[in-house]
């Protein structure tokens, strides 16, 4: 494993790890120029569960393949040096306020976990930075409070509101369709870019209902309120705007589209308005009336984005975005967010990244990016996302002859040799996030155990049949390894209906598990058409971080999660704005 000079900024790197460590070791004081967080929340759990008292004495939740999960007898060691971890008055006094108020719970708990990443966030935040905060309404309430505390409540900008799904059924109450994303600048001076949607069909429908030889377009004023003594307040063809208490607002975008901008600030209003009379540009009455001026829908870069996201839908089951990740968020969604609030070169942070959807944003947009995770296999498929999508590969690991490799970043916090494989299978008793890292490397989807450790540690899913994807269960093994082991997997593939089974050790293979391995017999395809294949597979780590990855039969098959879109070219700023 490597690490970081402590008070540093890696750029374009992964961290695996407690983003609350991170942030403090990792990233210094306002070098971040956009933060991006959709932490775990709750939001498939009752609202009514969150409040429920605990004596404290239960188990800490455990953390999950995809997400943590909060309770108060894991959040009550954070609590007793809360003003340790967020040393802020203000914050402090809302917390006990919200101890008194509201007891100890989930949600609370929930809080005490959040309050001091959020303090670090925005101390790495540049004072021109923004955040934008992605939660659903079990929480944000809470959060808007803390958030305010630190950030100001003049520097809140907006509740954004993003319609996350068209219908939901839920017994006697109003259908939850909503995420709520708060946005936030640390400072009243902040990036901002005109960012436009395209227009709805109502819109269309009720607005550019005219059209002529330069297609469609919509009327509006040629004048703005009040009067003036100069040029623009008067008359123009015979039409004097100071009778109706306005004066003459000339279209400038336009009319310097038609002749230079040197030469324009020489006419009068009255001659710029002749220009655009000339070239068709507006529209007389056909009674007395104050002519118009023809908008229209070709020039214009839609309607400025709203704080009501309606024209983002959420990832459909079958999308190729999809990733198979639970609480992934549309590309667009994330690409309209950096792009309305950094530039190209700058600092975009998600301490929550999961599988990665900011941080591909990020990078299709021309900024840096750091991204943190704390389950070994979020970092994993962020690894894999990259390579899909960009042809990256790990700076440690990267070609400078090859020029397809796109990208380069850096992964801090997991192993990327022997040596770290065995830290980090002797760091943790029950070896969950080896584990989890290890599956990673196949990749599968791990398995939460129930019971009786049953053999499996993951699954991995790939297509050799059209008519349903064919499975392989995985076992991760990083202690002494014997040849019972490869018998009982052998087992559980058969139980499993499994056409595969992937054994992973630390220890070299004995010569007795290799036998029963081979003893297991081959796969082939339904078709009967192709090579044969081991059925019971071993590979060690090092093979695997070495590239000696499991065989599937055809290259790109695995497809426990599925590829990401090749991403050709960068997006283009300018494409994005108007």
């Amino acid at each position: 494993m490597r690490g970081c000079l402590s008070n540093c900024v890696c750029m374009n790197t992964l961290y695996f790890g407690d983003n609350l460590e991170i942030l403090k070791r990792h990233i210094s004081d306002e070098s971040v120029d956009l933060i991006y967080l959709d932490p775990p929340f709750n939001s498939s759990r009752d609202y009514n569960v969150l409040f429920r008292e605990q004596s404290g004495t239960d188990s800490p939740a455990q953390i999950k393949a995809f997400g943590d999960t909060w309770n108060w007898a894991g959040a009550a060691a954070a609590w007793e040096d809360f003003t340790t971890l967020c040393p802020v008055p203000k914050v402090i006094e809302l917390m006990h306020g919200l101890h008194n108020a509201i007891g100890e719970n989930d949600v609370l708990a929930y809080l005490v976990m959040m309050a001091p990443r959020l303090y670090h966030l925005h101390r790495v935040l540049k004072p021109t930075g923004s955040l934008y905060l992605h939660c659903d309404p079990t929480a944000s309430a809470y959060l808007r409070l803390i958030l305010d505390c630190l950030f100001s409540p003049k520097n809140f900008k907006n509740e954004i509101i993003w319609k996350r799904t068209s219908a939901h059924g839920s017994a006697k109450r109003w259908g939850p369709v909503h995420d709520v994303i708060f946005y936030f600048t640390k400072s009243g001076s902040y990036t901002w870019n005109n960012i436009f949607q395209d227009y709805g069909a109502d819109y269309l429908a009720s607005f550019y209902r005219f059209s002529d030889e330069r297609g469609q377009y919509r009327s509006s004023d040629l004048t703005g309120s009040g009067t003036r003594t100069g040029d623009s307040g008067k008359p123009w063809r015979d039409v004097n705007p100071t009778k109706v208490g306005r004066h003459w607002a000339v279209p400038m975008k336009t009319l310097t589209t038609l002749i230079p901008t040197a030469e324009a600030a020489k006419l009068t209003t009255q001659q710029k308005l002749d220009i655009l009379d000339e070239r068709g540009y507006i529209a007389w009455p056909a009674k007395s009336g104050m002519p118009q001026f023809k908008r229209y829908l070709n020039t214009e870069g839609g309607v400025i984005i709203q704080d009501v996201i309606t024209d983002i839908r959420p990832i459909g089951a079958h999308a190729k975005e999809r990733l198979g990740y639970p609480t992934q968020k549309p590309l667009a969604l994330l690409e309209r967010i950096i792009a309305a609030s950094s530039n190209p070169g700058d600092v975009v942070l998600d301490p929550f990244c999961g599988c990665g959807t900011a941080i591909i944003a990020a990078q299709d947009l021309n900024r840096e990016w750091i991204g943190i995770d704390i389950t070994p296999i979020a970092t994993s498929l962020v690894q894999k996302r990259l390579f899909d999508a960009f042809g990256a590969k790990d700076a440690r690991l990267l070609s400078k002859e090859d020029p397809a490799q796109r990208i380069a970043f850096e992964v801090e916090g997991l192993p990327t040799d022997l040596a770290g494989a065995r830290m980090l299978y002797d760091k943790d008793p029950i070896h969950k996030d080896f584990e989890m890292w290890a599956v990673g490397l196949i990749p599968a989807i791990p398995q939460e155990k129930k019971g009786a450790d049953k053999g499996i540690d993951g699954i991995a899913y790939f297509h050799d049949n059209p008519k349903k994807p064919s499975k392989a269960v995985v076992q991760i093994k990083g202690g002494h390894v014997i040849a019972n082991q490869i018998r009982d997997l052998l087992g559980v593939m058969h139980t499993e209906k499994a056409q595969f089974a992937f054994f992973v050790c630390l220890e070299t293979p004995t010569k007795p598990m290799r036998e029963a391995a081979l003893a297991a017999g081959y796969y082939q395809p339904p078709s009967g058409v192709g090579r044969r294949v081991e059925a019971l597979q071993i590979r060690t780590i090092e093979d695997l971080l070495e590239g000696r990855a499991f065989d599937f039969l055809l290259y790109g098959s695995n497809v426990s999660y599925q590829q990401a879109e090749r991403m050709e070219a960068a997006i283009k700023q300018e494409e994005l704005e108007l």
